[in-house]
């Protein structure tokens, strides 16, 4: 049988040398790996790539050590068998966001105070508000001031109110994307859903803003990055990594100049990169000496930096890097956490563009807590891939199709299918 594909999903433990890795399971910028994409020359890199890896992706044809039929045995086999528990986990994770939130004995549940349509005209205000904060307090940092935390405080407590009383408007309003600002509104992307999963952990208001200060300010010592290496297309050098990996410290440094932070943001600050192995940075921290906002920390960094594009990496679907995340819950994350994580987030979150089972085309404006597969959707395209005249709002909880059968998120469209900018629709709401 002849092979169709280029890359094989290859687990580490049948990883030989010339095999040519392609692509990891996690970000390339999280490994110690210089380059993206290299030919195995040395069991070093093997031992390495097992440490930080469950699978790669390796390239058949440019490992020329092996033809291509050495990988229709056992390791075509072991890579079906990975495929399957790819399936096995994406079902797993479709019934995590159909199942309520862990019970708490001494917290109650938060219920919503306003419906979407009336918090969007205040959580733009507040976004607007946060975005010239952010980007203040970087340009403080810059000129070699210090950041007005009493503002940031102000900024955050405004976020809190508005998603405890219906976080889907800034939920919403987080998938507003800009390369050149990245730092400011990975900022504030990373903040709108620390926030959310801190409403769905039942945390107080106060507990709310403490984790939000944090948040908003754990990536303000990327400021005194060098921009080649913040702009470095390939894998970074030693020297490179420990440069970026010092920005910890130097958060943390800018936060104290500048007055102090709570205790809890300052774990986030101190804490976003460690893992639950031990292999973060900068302590290496392993399980619960990771403080519990400092793994919200660490979820929300990454599960931003890994659905955004950047220059050394495409952005995956909610739903992909979710799947990701739970594959790397007893490595990288508390599972418990991520479990949470998961039921909080949904596979279609605000602002996913979906295809519906009736072939029409919308963006996704409004979580059902209760049923999270049945969101409301602005639809944008008719089954004919046309137009929509007027604005159409449906929701999937009550809609039917012309022969009375339920209508369904049938896929996640990519990014930019049919040249639709999901903020496009989201901002006219």
């Amino acid at each position: 049988m002849a092979i169709t594909v280029q890359k094989v999903k290859v687990a580490v433990n049948d990883l030989k040398l010339g095999m040519y890795v392609a692509d990891l399971d996690r970000p390339w910028l999280e490994t110690p790996f210089l380059l993206q994409g290299f030919e195995l020359r040395d069991d070093r890199e093997i031992e390495m790539l097992k440490k930080q890896c469950q699978y790669v992706y390796v390239d058949i044809y440019r490992s020329t050590k092996f033809t291509p039929q050495y990988f229709q045995g056992a390791v075509m086999a072991r890579s079906r068998q990975l495929e399957a528990e790819d399936a096995r986990i994406k079902q797993k994770i479709r019934e995590l966001t159909q199942q309520a939130p862990a019970a708490s004995p001494v917290r109650r549940a938060y219920v919503d105070q306003s419906t979407f349509e009336q918090e969007i005209v205040q959580a733009k205000a507040v976004e607007s508000e946060a975005r010239t904060v952010m980007n203040e307090a970087i340009e403080d940092v810059v000129s070699g001031k210090t950041i007005n935390l009493e503002m940031t405080n102000k900024v955050i407590s405004n976020m809190v109110d508005s998603v405890l009383r219906n976080p889907d408007a800034l939920v919403c309003l987080s998938q507003l994307k800009n390369a050149s600002e990245y730092t400011a509104l990975h900022s504030i992307r990373t903040s709108i859903v620390a926030l959310a999963f801190g409403r769905h952990l039942a945390l107080s208001r106060d507990e709310l803003i403490t984790l939000g200060m944090g948040v908003m300010l754990h990536d303000i010592g990327m400021v005194k990055v060098p921009q080649e290496i913040l702009a470095k297309h390939g894998g970074l050098s030693h020297e490179e990594f420990e440069t970026m990996a010092k920005h910890v410290q130097w958060g943390l440094e800018i936060v104290k100049v500048s007055g102090g932070l709570p205790p809890g943001a300052m774990d986030v600050i101190a804490q976003h990169h460690e893992r639950s192995d031990g292999q973060g940075y900068p302590q290496h921290r392993q399980g619960t000496a990771i403080a519990p906002a400092g793994m919200i920390g660490a979820i929300v960094d990454v599960y931003d930096a890994i659905t955004s594009e950047r220059i050394y990496g495409n952005a995956l679907s909610a739903e992909d890097a979710l799947k990701s995340m739970y594959e790397w819950r007893n490595k990288d994350f508390q599972p418990q956490m991520i479990e949470e994580f998961i039921r909080c987030m949904g596979i279609f979150p605000i602002g996913s563009l979906v295809e519906l089972s009736n072939g029409t085309v919308g963006v996704v404006i409004t979580i059902n807590r209760m049923r999270r597969l049945k969101p409301k959707v602005a639809l944008v395209l008719t089954a004919s891939k046309t137009p929509y005249s007027r604005h159409v709002i449906t929701d999937l909880v009550d809609h039917k199709d012309a022969f009375g059968q339920e209508i369904k998120i049938a896929r996640v469209l990519p990014t930019g299918s049919y040249d639709i900018n999901p903020m496009d629709h989201i901002i006219q709401l």
